[in-house]
């Protein structure tokens, strides 16, 4: 019996032991799984995409303009004569042939009854020598009177028939100058103040242009065009100055005043100078402009914003996402496997902050817009919506 407990005292140290050394294993293994260096994994890239967009685009030039009357006439004197009166006020509105001034007529008007009188005297003439044609004719049937008497007459009669004839003529001429010392606007408008005083000698002999008269309800704006938008215009089958009833829309312009306001009112082109001014590389293009409040003013300079065309169902993207280099222009596109992928692209025209994509990107798409410049084809990123960034702070491009 005392062997048998001294056989279990041995075993019961001996189990203690194998536990204490178990125990110190798993020890070691926690402290070096627990302080093993950790595999140093590739940090993903965020990145903010927007999608590939798709509609109608209109592009515009931009140019400086030149406001123009659309009528812009001198009122000159036609006779001369002593300016006797003004009948308008300087500045304001005038109808079509309203009277504006009046030169001395005294002179013009005896010109007219003289050459009034002289009609009289050879509408008289007139009347004897057809008598006397009429009363030498059949005295000539009866051999009453001779061949000569006869051509007499009739000679007369043509030459008194002539002189009406001419008296007429210098008697209308006489009334026409008569009535040009009553000066008329020549159309309705905004006249100016008047450029000589009452009593100056006016005329072809003194001084003719008494005043002008603008008609600037509808003006004119001038500007001009670089071959290059002429061309590109004409790849689109657009005729600059021609109006096209195919097409949904017209060749329009906006100006933007002196202080930054956009005019309301919207004008039309409606000429583009044929050839190309060798000396800029230019051609002429003028626009009509309504202006019924007057607030454009001929001779003003304003900035043009012409509509030159319109892309109908065009693939854009937001011109931060383009790089442009020697060999051409790319962007990166995000795939379903959030990984990106370089592809070059075909660009379009430019307009706002995006441009127009011709080949190389669908609507829908995924672009990169920030962050791409630390990017490489296939890497795997963090996408970032840019709507979601709005409240935020912008991922740097680095």
């Amino acid at each position: 019996m005392k062997r048998f407990f001294m056989k279990q005292e041995m075993k019961l140290p001996k189990k203690k032991g194998l536990v204490m050394i178990a125990c110190l294993a798993v020890l070691l293994v926690g402290y070096f799984v627990l302080t093993w260096p950790e595999k140093a994994w590739p940090e993903v890239p965020a990145v903010v995409i927007e999608p590939v967009e798709k509609g109608d685009v209109e592009i515009y030039g931009e140019y400086v303009g030149r406001i123009r009357a659309q009528q812009f006439v001198e009122v000159r004197a036609r006779v001369e004569g002593y300016l006797e009166n003004m009948l308008f006020a300087e500045g304001t509105y005038v109808t079509k042939n309203q009277v504006l001034f009046v030169i001395n007529q005294a002179q013009y008007r005896a010109k007219a009854d003289k050459a009034r009188a002289q009609l009289k005297k050879d509408e008289a003439q007139a009347l004897k020598a057809k008598r006397d044609l009429e009363r030498i004719r059949p005295l000539y049937a009866q051999n009453a009177a001779s061949q000569l008497d006869l051509d007499n007459a009739q000679a007369a009669y043509e030459t008194a028939e002539a002189s009406v004839a001419m008296s007429k003529a210098d008697l209308d001429q006489a009334e026409l100058e008569l009535g040009y010392t009553l000066v008329r606007s020549p159309l309705s408008g905004h006249i100016s103040e008047r450029n000589v005083d009452l009593g100056t000698l006016v005329g072809p002999g003194g001084k003719s242009l008494l005043a002008t008269v603008v008609k600037s309800d509808t003006v004119l704006v001038d500007f001009s065009m670089t071959a290059l938008d002429y061309l590109k215009s004409k790849e689109r089958n657009i005729e600059i100055g021609r109006q096209d009833s195919t097409r949904s829309w017209q060749p329009n312009i906006t100006i933007t005043l002196a202080d930054n306001t956009v005019y309301p009112y919207k004008g039309y082109v409606d000429f583009a100078e044929p050839q190309v001014d060798p000396q800029t590389g230019t051609f002429s293009v003028r626009a009509e402009m309504p202006n019924p409040d007057r607030v454009l003013l001929p001779g003003q300079f304003t900035k043009v914003k012409l509509l030159l065309d319109v892309r109908e169902g065009a693939v854009t993207v937001p011109q931060k996402a383009v790089t442009i280099e020697k060999g051409g222009a790319y962007i990166f596109a995000m795939r379903r496997d959030s990984t990106v992928e370089k592809r070059f692209i075909e660009l379009g025209p430019e307009f706002g902050n995006n441009w127009v994509v011709e080949r190389g990107l669908v609507a829908g798409e995924q672009v990169v817009t920030e962050g791409f410049h630390k990017l490489a084809p296939g890497m795997k990123v963090h996408a970032l919506a840019s709507d979601t960034l709005k409240n935020n702070n912008p991922v740097k491009q680095q």
